[in-house]
């Protein structure tokens, strides 16, 4: 009951032993990979560490999402960062969801989402997301009738058409298999417990929420925050075609082409025990995302499996991109603060970029001193 649904029946990862890497990623999950395909591609040679399989961790834990944008809102992040830098990163995120797409191939389906609201507060907030993504060209539609089992239960609805559903373990799988092809080898069911052990000149950690022990005074700036989820017998009815995403990320869920749903969130059931690196289910949690399930679908229904993952929590919301502030020799990338299925693969590629000479203009907003000079 605690192994994640999507982690079941992936085929071994097999890659060739590099000599005298120039570059060393701890983490083998969404961006470690997307880091070591692009360096890899490149010519540079990488290698890879993971203290469990390719996509263990978080990447093979989540909901499935992926979503354009970043974890804020738009309209926040608008404000926030001021409308050319917030439109730049939107549509960066856009970009790199198509080339997930193209390198996942069946393992994401182009559905769309739903972003709901649970009140009429949440729908004047939604509302305010839609005008100012509206406003600056993004495909989205506005839904104030939404069909059952939604109507009368949720107020109105944002329809993102660019996002999609993804089997996430699988996904990132398949970045592993191109970057193993390309010449990156992969050191699965290795923890490193000290950058003395590692040969190559400079290092990218990419654990996003599990906590590394390389970070120094980086580390615990971003917050392991636990996530959990399960997932239903197969219902012979199609309740939902896309993934849903509700009370400020609270609750989500979808159900996948066999029937059975896959809902997580409900943090907010009991808050103060989920700020933590412990991948455990508690009783808490799980029961009231059994509740939730039921009222969405008018019964009980059985329970599969229980999982829970660690992702990155930041306070402002902002992915974690750069080079340590205090050692030239390690690079960072994490912070999705949950929404970690897209911009994980586009960081991974920043890191990736900047590491062979050819920084984005948006690295400097997601700088990792930003976080201890705060």
């Amino acid at each position: 009951m605690s192994k994640s649904w999507w982690l079941e029946d992936l085929p071994p990862l097999h890659s060739a032993r590099v000599f005298s890497p120039d570059i060393e990623i701890i983490g083998a999950g969404v961006t470690g990979c997307s880091c070591a395909l692009s360096l890899a591609r490149a010519g540079m040679r990488v290698r890879v560490h993971d203290a469990r399989e390719v996509a263990g961790g978080a990447s093979g834990r989540n909901g499935g999402f992926a979503l354009r944008g970043g974890a804020q809102a738009y309209d926040k992040a608008v404000e926030f960062l001021g409308r050319d830098v917030a439109r730049e990163y939107w549509r960066l995120t856009e970009e790199y969801l198509e080339r997930l797409a193209a390198l996942a191939g069946d393992a994401l389906t182009r559905t769309g989402s739903l972003r709901i609201a649970a009140d009429d507060e949440e729908r004047e907030e939604l509302r305010a997301e839609y005008e100012a993504l509206r406003a600056d060209g993004f495909h989205a539609e506005w839904r104030d009738k939404l069909a059952p089992p939604l109507a009368g239960r949720f107020r109105a609805a944002i329809f993102h058409p660019p996002d999609a559903s993804v089997q996430p373990a699988r996904a990132v799988r398949r970045l592993a298999e191109a970057a193993a092809e390309a010449g990156a080898e992969f050191v699965e069911h290795h923890r490193v417990e000290s950058l003395d052990e590692l040969e190559a000149e400079r290092v990218v950690v990419a654990t996003d929420g599990y906590p590394s022990g390389l970070l120094g005074e980086l580390e615990g700036l971003i917050i392991p925050t636990r996530g959990q989820m399960l997932a239903t017998e197969p219902l012979a009815e199609r309740l939902f075609a896309m993934p849903h995403y509700g009370r400020h990320g609270f609750d989500y869920w979808q159900q996948l082409d066999d029937g059975r749903i896959v809902v997580g969130g409900f943090r907010d059931a009991a808050l103060d025990t989920e700020f933590t690196d412990v991948e455990e289910t508690t009783a808490v949690i799980q029961d009231a995302l059994e509740q939730f399930v039921a009222s969405l679908v008018g019964r009980r229904l059985e329970v599969t499996q229980r999982w829970a993952g660690i992702f990155g929590l930041v306070l402002d919301f902002l992915p974690v991109v750069g080079r340590h502030p205090d050692d030239e020799r390690i690079w960072v990338a994490g912070g999705y603060s949950g929404h970690g299925n897209v911009l994980g693969f586009m960081c991974g590629d920043l890191v990736a970029q900047a590491l062979l000479g050819g920084p984005h203009p948006l690295l400097p907003t997601f700088d990792p001193a930003r976080l201890v000079a705060a």
